[in-house]
């Protein structure tokens, strides 16, 4: 079986589990501070959950620093590979 680690969620998925809209999530990949989607067709992409959960956890803990300000646009790095 897959490692839910390695789960792919569509447009709308993401949009419902970062709380960003679609502009916004584009904008931010391109940018290089929100993950980028993996294409998983000729016609399909989709975002690796894993890497949203750190992209949440990452923000999370600019709250808990009091950083909740802080430039959103933090290049992300992903912290785990898939399967891992």
């Amino acid at each position: 079986p897959v490692s839910k680690s390695c789960r792919v969620l569509r447009l709308p998925a993401t949009i419902e589990k970062v709380g960003l809209g679609r502009d916004s999530i584009y904008r931010g990949a391109r940018e290089g501070w929100f993950p980028r989607p993996v294409k998983i067709s000729e016609r399909a992409s989709g975002w690796l959950e894993h890497e949203l959960d750190e992209f949440i956890a990452r923000r999370a803990a600019l709250r808990e620093h009091g950083e909740e300000h802080a430039d959103a646009r933090t290049k992300h790095r992903p912290l785990l590979v898939c399967g891992e």
